[in-house]
Parts: structure tokens; sequence; C-alpha cells
């Protein structure tokens, strides 16, 4: 498929870079270095040579959403968001963006989307998980009721977000202790992000603003998989639960999945059964993965070229409302 879209790949600025460094060996790092500073040599050239027509960039994990002091959250998401959107002006029809945004501040998160999406053209934003704030210790999630207003202000923007993974503090999940080969996108980014997912959905946030559309990477982080028992347990008693309907239901109305990392027909399968080949989307998790073995897998696993297409880019220029 020659004209893919794509939308979890990413870039980093040097304020961010490092925070990549633990998520590669050193004999490769040099090289995914190299290709998350770069925007105009391998990233287009791999695009070329792999049918992505489009890809939608995002600052690397955690960034700023690691950065406990809210000011220079505030700076370094500015910064990383300029940039972004420098590259998207010089390469409109082969880039676009997801809003970097400093959520240890919810009113200055508020603004830089409003900036992002009415002044840069963004497409949206992507958050990599919790906050630090305050302290490297104090960590907060985005069903808090101090974010109410960021959603509402999130919702009128009518544009999407992605929710993207990122560690646990070890300090508060000493489970992976001992096991460090079980952290990041081995498991700990799926766990991590799949709770803080289901804490989004369950919350209320999605009858409050049902138009609010929410992207998971990596076929959903687990959710679909076992989204008939979570609904099966609730059933049987709700324990306070806050939210009007089930969760399996804003899953199949509030959430776009993409095949991020995940490069297996039977998990594809599997999400088109849940939750229907419209509301899922190709992507690669660049330069993390390689377009090479996204496209050799995407382009030729056994779904209907009908599918095919939306998955690949229909999909996606339906939920961005792309030209």
């Amino acid at each position: 498929m020659k004209n893919k879209i794509a939308l979890e790949e990413h870039f980093a600025i040097d304020l961010t870079i490092g925070d990549s460094q633990v998520y590669a060996r050193p004999e490769v790092w040099q090289t995914l270095k190299s290709n998350l500073l770069d925007f105009e040599q391998q990233r287009i050239e791999q695009m070329d040579e792999w049918g992505t027509e489009l890809s939608i960039l995002s600052l690397n994990s955690p960034a700023v959403q690691g950065i406990p002091d809210a000011r220079r959250a505030i700076d370094v998401a500015r910064r990383a968001n300029d940039v972004l959107a420098e590259q998207i002006a010089r390469h409109p029809t082969r880039f676009g963006g997801f809003a970097a945004l400093p959520m240890q501040d919810p009113q200055a998160a508020a603004r830089e989307l409003e900036r992002c999406v009415t002044q840069l053209g963004f497409h949206g934003f992507l958050v990599n998980g919790f906050s630090q704030v305050g302290d490297e210790n104090t960590v907060v999630y985005y069903d808090d009721p101090r974010f109410a207003d960021f959603w509402a202000v999130a919702a009128a923007l009518k544009k999407p977000f992605y929710m993207h993974p990122r560690d646990p503090l070890l300090g508060r999940e000493p489970i992976y202790e001992g096991a460090h080969w079980l952290t990041g996108p081995t498991w700990a980014f799926a766990v991590e992000t799949g709770i803080h997912a289901l804490r989004l959905l369950s919350s209320g946030l999605f009858d409050r603003h049902p138009e609010l559309q929410m992207i998971l990477g990596h076929f959903g982080e687990g959710i679909p998989f076992n989204i008939w028992r979570v609904d099966h347990i609730l059933r049987k008693g709700r324990r306070g639960m806050p939210c009007d309907r089930e969760i399996g239901d804003y899953l199949r109305s509030n959430v776009h999945i993409t095949t991020s990392g995940n490069f297996r027909t039977p998990t594809l399968l599997s999400t088109m059964l849940e939750v229907g080949a419209d509301r899922i989307m190709y992507s690669v998790d660049y330069p993390f993965e390689k377009h090479e073995d996204a496209a050799r897998w995407f382009d030729r696993c056994e779904i209907s070229e009908n599918d095919r297409r939306k998955i690949g880019r229909d999909n996606a220029v339906k939920l961005f409302g792309l030209k």
C-alpha cells in the first residue's frame, strides 16, 4: 500500500533526547538518537521506501511529562511544538503534528493546546502517560478533577488525543525491581497505559464530552483482549464506578487503536472482531520500530483490501479531517 498514514511516529529535541537512551542498546543508541533528531533525511527516505505518505509526529517519552517543575515543562513543551511546527511548514504534505502539553499546569496545557490547534494547525495532542508534578515522586493521572476545565477545552477543539506509554515509577511499582527486562515496551508500557486509559474511560469523562476521542497504540495496550471480562466483572458490582455505561461501550465509541509496534495478524484480527475495522489505524512507532517491519507485515496481512485501505489511510483521514 503506497499512501499509508502513520500516527505514532516520534521525534526529539535537544532537551528531551536523553529520555530515550534507556530504551536502546548501547550499540544502537547513536542510530536511534540520530533518527529521533532527524526530520528530513532518514525519516522521509524511510517513509518513501515503505509507502507512508503522511506521518503525524509526536515528542518522545516521557519528555514533558517527566519534568516536575511546571514552568520548565511549559517552556520545553512550547519549544518542542515550535520545532515541530517549523518542520511541518517545510513539509506540509509529509508531516502533521500532535502537541506536547505541560499537564503539570492544566490551564497552561489548555492554552498551549489552543495555540497548537488554532495557530499551528496540529491534529490534536499526545501525552506520555502521567505527569510528575512538583517533585519526582508525585504523579497525577488525567481523571483527576483538576483537569475538568482542560478536558472541556480539548473537547471544544474537536481534536483527538493520543495516550502514549511511559514506564511507571519504580518507587511506586516495586514489582519490576530485579526484572528490568519487563519494563518499557516489553510489558510495563502496556500495563501502565492500559490502566490510565481505563481510569479515563470509567471516570465519566466521555459522558461529559461524548465526542472526545482517545487513541491507544500497540493494539489498545491489551484492553480489547480483556474488555469482556472487565465488563463482566463490573456487571456484578460497579463498586462506585462513576461512568454511565459499560467500559466496552466507550471503547467502541470513543477509542481508536493503532498497530504501532505490534505487527501480528492474529492480534489485528482479534482487535477487528472486538472494535471493528473502522476504529483501527496503521502506525509504525518510528524510530523505535522500523518502517520496513511494519509495512512488510501490513501490506501483506490476510485482510480484505477494503479493510486494508480503511486501516492504512481512510480512518485517519476521517478522524483528523485530512484533505
